[in-house]
Parts: structure tokens; C-alpha cells; sequence
């Protein structure tokens, strides 16, 4: 059973910094794009960062652009978002993704029909 687990939410003021795991079980990623998804409360899931299965090509949503970084240790079958200068409109659930098809090519994918696994998500809370 494939199982996607965050960890390293939490309350953090203005200008904080936070970093959040994830943690993969059940196969190996080490061949598939992963990505950072976060949900505001009435808001859509949307990407933060996505990183392909090298690491050699990643994508940030403007927003966090400068702020943000995601990396992948294969070996150890995880990625992870630092998170730097936080505000209060990065308030939301985190959701680590993992995409299931093995990647050709290095690409990555921004969208969540990109991706067919999911964590059950870590609150991220930044008070002004």
C-alpha cells in the first residue's frame, strides 16, 4: 500500500521559516515527478513546487518564488519543501503528491491530474 506521510506543519510567525517532510512508502518514487500542493480554505489545491525525478528541473508558483525550495533525496524515498520568509497568505494545508507513471522524460507537472498519490496533508499556519 503506497502511503505518502507529511510532517513539519505547524504555527510559525510572519518571517518564519518551517521546513515540511514527506515521507514515501509502499514503492520507490526515485523514477517519478513529486510535488508540493497547498489548500487555503475556500481555495483550490494548487501547486507550490514540483520537482522531476532527477532533480534537475523544478517549478515554483510565483508566489513562492525566492522563498521556497524542494528537494528529493531518492535514496531515501522522501521530499521536502523549506520554506523561508513565510507570510500570512501561505496559510493552508500542505499536500505532498507523487506521480505513479515512471517519467520518460524530465519533466514536471503543475496540475493535481498530474499526480495520482497524495499525503492526507500538514497544516501550515502564519500569524501576522
Amino acid at each position: 500500500q503506497v502511503q505518502l506521510a507529511e510532517s513539519g506543519g505547524g504555527l510559525v510567525q510572519a518571517g518564519g521559516s518551517l521546513r515540511l517532510s514527506c515521507a514515501a512508502s509502499g514503492r520507490t518514487f526515485s523514477r517519478n515527478t513529486m510535488g508540493w500542493f497547498r489548500q487555503a480554505p475556500g481555495k483550490e489545491r494548487d501547486c507550490v513546487a514540483a520537482i522531476t525525478w532527477s532533480g534537475d528541473r523544478i517549478y515554483y508558483a510565483d508566489s513562492v518564488k525566492g522563498r521556497f525550495t524542494i528537494s528529493r533525496d531518492n535514496a531515501k524515498n522522501t521530499v521536502a519543501l523549506q520554506m523561508h520568509n513565510l507570510k500570512p497568505e501561505d496559510t493552508a494545508v500542505y499536500y505532498c503528491a507523487a506521480r505513479k507513471t515512471e517519467s520518460r522524460y524530465d519533466i514536471y507537472y503543475t496540475t493535481n491530474q498530474g499526480y495520482d498519490y497524495w499525503g492526507q496533508g500538514t497544516q501550515v499556519t502564519v500569524s501576522s
